[in-house]
């Protein structure tokens, strides 16, 4: 019912919409005609993550964002559509995507994230022999271990794993860059290599008493992996204003506090998380204490009993484009909270020999270093544009091609 209220529009804004620009109203019809293999076919023609993106792209900003149907009736569920033809071929483990022949070449990919994944995958469908470098001992990345379980189970992304190894790509994990390789040593083995290695470790708070707060992409880890043993405490504050500060504030809540408030030191207008994810925080009893700066842990022993905090003014925009936050001489006031989490963010990481630009890998239009052979994408080179599941994986399809385009042709 749901795909015969789509229009199937030509030059279908949702495409347009669509980093991977999937083509919405193909899939969406052949839903609609009930061949769903050939939705599944539709949609990996454009996106191997297409199983992934229909649990976490924010549709709402995206595909059903732009369609046409939002103005004045409900935006097609696309999203759900999506995940309801994937869902299908997974769940039965039909194979739709056909493999060229062997080519001879060999590509190294740093990364089992979103971006090497789709990097590993359409490469190997160009019939290239690839292997993924992964420092963790599970592949996927974020998908696996940062995106809460109410959103991406860890099975759905262990199967997307699976899928791409089927197409040939091997996975070494439990190997790091700079411990167990080294960029050089991979270029003297592959004839290409692509660097998807992300973002690292979450940045200090830079507040008294730090060693006290728990960081928010181990909060979501543990709670995918090891949820029994996930201390949640009755009164949790959650320090930043991201989508995985909201992530934090719902497994916290989720999970039993009986009060969380995320904790951010400018308004909702500038609020770096999805408007979308905002109203869900809210409706599942999240509060907000907006203009409130942290500025040090309160404990007894080894057990927190309180954040002291300062009140903010905005004053003018800063080199991020917001409003410049400014301490409130004398407005200190007292959060009582057993747990603090912090999601503010990760540090950018550093590549040796890779040209580098406000901390981010430099990459062309190809995505092509300045190291002869080497590309880069995904989080480590968005330099600009929300980071994302569909953007990494986009990233990775294009930067591909370029590399394809080069194995082959010079």
């Amino acid at each position: 019912m749901e795909a015969n209220r789509c229009l199937f529009c030509y030059d279908a804004p949702c495409t347009h919409a669509c980093p991977t620009h999937i083509d919405v109203p193909r899939f969406v019809k052949k839903i609609a005609t009930d061949n769903l293999i050939g939705s599944a076919r539709a949609i990996f023609d454009f996106n191997l993550l297409g199983a992934t993106c229909a649990r976490v792209c924010p549709v709402q900003e995206l595909c059903e964002g732009a369609c046409v149907l939002g103005a004045e009736h409900k935006p097609i569920m696309i999203g759900r559509l999506q995940r309801y033809a994937m869902d299908h071929a997974y769940e039965r483990s039909i194979s739709v995507i056909q493999l060229s022949a062997p080519t001879g070449k060999k590509v190294a990919v740093i990364g089992a994230g979103p971006a090497g994944l789709s990097c590993a995958g359409e490469l190997a469908k160009r019939g290239h022999s690839v292997t993924v470098f992964e420092k963790r001992e599970l592949a996927g990345g974020l998908s696996t271990y940062g995106i809460i379980s109410l959103r991406e189970p860890v099975d759905r992304a262990l199967a997307e794993v699976a899928m791409i190894a089927r197409l040939g790509v091997r996975f070494e994990t439990g190997r790091e860059s700079g411990r167990d390789f080294t960029l050089t040593g991979l270029q003297a083995v592959y004839d290409a290599v692509f660097i998807a290695a992300g973002l690292g470790t979450s940045p200090s708070a830079g507040i008294a008493g730090e060693e006290h707060i728990v960081d928010g992409l181990d909060y979501i880890e543990r709670s995918k992996m090891d949820v029994a043993n996930l201390k949640v405490g009755h009164n949790v504050v959650v320090i930043g204003a991201g989508n995985t500060a909201i992530d934090c504030a719902t497994i916290a809540k989720r999970l039993g506090a009986e009060r969380v408030t995320i904790l951010y030191r400018r308004t909702a207008r500038e609020m770096t998380a999805y408007g979308h994810e905002y109203a869900f925080a809210k409706s599942e009893g999240v509060e907000f204490s907006f203009l409130t700066q942290p500025l040090r842990v309160l404990t007894e022993g080894d057990s927190v009993t309180g954040l002291a905090c300062g009140r903010i003014i905005l004053g003018e925009n800063d080199r991020s484009g917001r409003p410049a936050p400014r301490p409130i001489p004398g407005e200190e006031f007292v959060l009582a909270t057993d747990q603090i989490v912090k999601a503010i963010g990760q540090k950018k990481l550093s590549v040796d020999g890779v040209a580098m630009k406000g901390g981010y890998i430099q990459v062309d239009e190809d995505f092509f270093t300045s190291i002869p052979g080497v590309y880069a994408g995904g989080d480590c080179i968005r330099v600009k544009g929300a980071a994302s599941t569909v953007m990494a994986g986009q990233d990775g399809k294009l930067a591909s091609a370029a590399m394809h385009r080069r194995l082959m042709h010079g």
